[in-house]
C-alpha cells in the first residue's frame, strides 16, 4: 500500500551521492552476465545469491561483493549494469548521480580500464537521454590495496580525467586509515580532481580527521562515528561538510542496531549537511527512495526533514552553481504543490 508519504518520497527530486557501480548488480543481472560471458560463479540459482547476501559484517560483503564483481568483462556488460541503476534511480526521483566505480576490481583481474570507463559512460550518456538524469563518475581506490597501486590507477585513469570528476577511498576501512593515501590524494588534487572518502563508517573518528587534515576531501562518506566527537561533529557542521549517508547499509553491515536507533535525525539536527543513499543497493536491502522511506518511517521524518535531506543532496553536489540552483528551484516548485 503506497501512503502520501511514500508517494512524496517517489516525486520528491534528489541527486544521489554515495553508489557504488557495482553495488547495484542484481542477482539476475549477475546470472545474466555469467552465462553471456561463460563465467562459474559459486552459485546455482537466484535464491542462492540471496541467500548469500545475509553477512553482518563489512569484510563478508566485500568478499561476495568482489566475487560477484567478476561476471563484469565487456564494455557492454559495464554499460547494462549502469543501465539498470540508472532506471531504477530515475524511478525514485533521482534527477543526478555521483557514482562511485573502482577499477583495480576489475583491472587486478585482467579488464582494461578504458572498457570499464566506456561502458559506464555509455550507461550514462543513455540516463540522460531516457531519463533526463544527469551524473557524475568517481573513481575509488581500493584501500586494502597500497598507495602505490593507488597511484598506478591514477596513471591509468589520466587519458579520461576529463570524463571523471574526482577519487573517492572505499573497500575494508579499518585498519587502512586515510593518511596512508595522502599523497595520491594530493596529487589527484593537482589534477583538478575533487576529492571523497569513506570514513567513520567501521572507522574511528580519527579516520574522519585524517580524511579532513590530511586528504582535505572536499564530501565525507558516510560519517556516522563523527557524532561520538562532539568537537568534530561542530567543526562538520560549521564548515558545511557534506555527509553521504547510507541507512539501509548501516544496518546491514550492523554499524547501527536498527533502522530505529539510525542517528539521520540527530545529524539534521546537529546541522549537519547530511544526505541519504543507497551505497550497494542490491546488497543491502533497497536504492534510495527505500533508504528514505525506511528512515522516514522508522525515525519519524516529517515532509520538512525530507525536503532538508533532498536539499543537501544537490548542495553536496559537485554540479555548477548554476545546475544547483536550477535543482533546488525545482524541488522547491514540487514541494508548493505536493507539500
Amino acid at each position: 500500500m503506497t501512503t502520501d508519504l511514500d508517494a512524496f518520497i517517489t516525486g520528491l527530486p534528489k541527486a544521489e551521492l554515495h553508489l557504488h557501480i557495482e553495488g547495484s548488480l542484481e542477482p539476475e543481472l549477475m546470472f545474466a552476465l555469467a552465462e553471456r560471458n561463460g563465467v562459474a560463479i559459486p552459485f546455482k540459482s537466484v535464491d542462492e545469491v540471496r541467500a548469500a547476501y545475509s553477512f553482518s559484517n563489512l569484510q563478508d560483503f566485500l568478499d561476495i561483493y568482489y566475487a560477484g564483481a567478476s561476471v563484469l568483462i565487456t564494455e557492454r556488460d559495464f554499460r547494462d549494469l549502469a543501465v539498470a541503476y540508472f532506471d531504477r534511480a530515475a524511478a525514485d526521483g533521482v534527477v543526478h548521480a555521483e557514482i562511485f566505480f573502482d577499477p583495480q576490481t576489475h583491472t587486478d583481474r585482467g579488464i582494461a580500464f578504458g572498457t570499464v570507463v566506456k561502458g559506464l559512460l555509455a550507461g550514462m550518456a543513455d540516463a540522460e537521454a531516457k531519463h533526463g538524469l544527469t551524473s557524475k563518475l568517481i573513481l575509488c581506490f581500493l584501500r586494502h590495496l597500497s598507495e602505490d597501486a593507488a597511484f598506478e590507477t591514477l596513471a591509468q585513469a589520466e587519458p579520461w580525467l576529463d570524463r571523471i570528476a574526482g577519487v573517492g577511498l572505499d573497500s575494508s576501512e579499518v585498519g587502512h586509515p586515510p593518511e596512508k593515501f595522502a599523497r595520491v590524494f594530493a596529487a589527484a588534487r593537482e589534477k583538478g580532481l575533487k576529492l571523497v572518502a569513506h570514513a567513520g563508517e567501521e572507522g574511528p573518528p580519527e579516520y574522519v580527521h585524517q580524511a579532513l587534515d590530511l586528504l582535505a576531501i572536499d564530501r565525507l562518506d558516510h560519517g556516522n562515528r563523527s557524532l561520538e566527537d562532539p568537537v568534530l561533529t561542530a567543526r562538520l557542521a560549521r564548515t558545511g561538510m557534506t555527509l553521504t549517508v547510507c541507512p539501509l547499509s548501516n544496518v546491514k553491515l550492523c554499524n547501527v542496531a536498527s533502522m530505529d536507533a539510525h542517528p539521520i535525525d540527530r545529524m539534521l539536527d546537529l546541522g549537519l549537511r547530511a544526505t541519504v543513499n543507497s551505497d550497494d543497493p542490491a546488497y543491502f536491502g533497497g536504492y534510495v527512495g527505500e533508504n528514505y522511506r525506511q528512515a522516514a518511517a522508522a525515525r519519524g521524518l516529517g515532509k520538512d526533514a525530507l525536503v532538508a535531506l533532498a536539499r543537501n543532496s544537490f548542495l553536496g553536489s559537485f554540479l555548477s552553481d548554476d545546475d544547483v540552483a536550477r535543482h533546488t528551484a525545482a524541488l522547491d516548485a514540487f514541494v508548493a504543490e505536493h507539500g
